[in-house]
């Protein structure tokens, strides 16, 4: 398993079982793009077999890009945990958060389930950790348009960085109050998991903003 601290290969997962939302492709497009530019191989699959030691081994991050429902069989789980376990990097994308619902361990490596969301629209995000490669080349308000999702529990707890939240006040419908966290990392075994409600429209992955966002989860997920 790579351990270099810097990405050189990097699985980006999109298999849905649920809710398929039609930014992926664009998704995929900007990873791939990111990869181009500063020097890091990305394979793309919607198929669970990619899931073994032998397929895992080496790679510095995995990424879940708006999956949903359960999308591994037991022994796929397995090997996914054994791999950040022992060092892997995963990094979230928006709804990676309603997957695996009735896997613990997942929940716990993300740090928050999926509840709901109003209707996609403005919002303020609050850069609470601009300390973070994801999070210091944006402002301490950052105005985006997205899905402003809300958790069934609040991620907010010993272990878990939260790198941004969400004022409620700023939009309509939102359900957490004035405590909202939209990303966040946490260390999880020996590996890294990073997670952003962020990316639900196709437009998002152009904008060199959330590139950016993107670019600097993966680099920190990887080590």
């Amino acid at each position: 398993m790579s351990q270099t601290g810097r990405l050189s290969d990097v699985l980006v997962f999109t298999r849905t079982t649920a809710y398929r939302h039609d930014s992926i492709p664009a998704g995929q497009a900007a990873l791939r793009e990111l990869g181009e530019e500063h020097g890091f191989t990305v394979e793309t699959s919607d198929d669970p077999s990619v899931f073994t030691a032998a397929s895992l081994a080496g790679r510095s991050a995995v990424v879940f890009l708006s999956t949903s429902g359960e999308v591994l069989t037991p022994n796929e789980r397995v090997a996914l945990r054994r791999w950040i376990s022992a060092g892997g990097g995963f990094m979230g994308v928006h709804s990676a958060a309603c997957t695996e619902y009735d896997w613990p361990y997942y929940g716990e490596l993300l740090g928050a389930r999926f509840a709901g969301h109003p209707d996609f629209q403005p919002g303020t995000v609050l850069v609470e950790d601009r300390s973070h490669p994801a999070m210091c080349h944006l402002p301490p308000r950052w105005d985006w348009n997205d899905e402003w999702y809300d958790f069934r529990s609040n991620p907010r707890r010993p272990g878990v960085r939260v790198l941004a939240t969400i004022d409620e006040t700023g939009y309509e419908g939102g359900g957490m109050g004035a405590d909202h966290p939209l990303v966040w990392c946490k260390e999880a075994g020996a590996g890294r998991s990073f997670y952003s409600s962020l990316g639900h429209a196709d437009d998002a992955y152009s904008d060199p903003a959330f590139r950016g966002h993107l670019l600097g989860g993966l680099h920190w997920a990887a080590g």
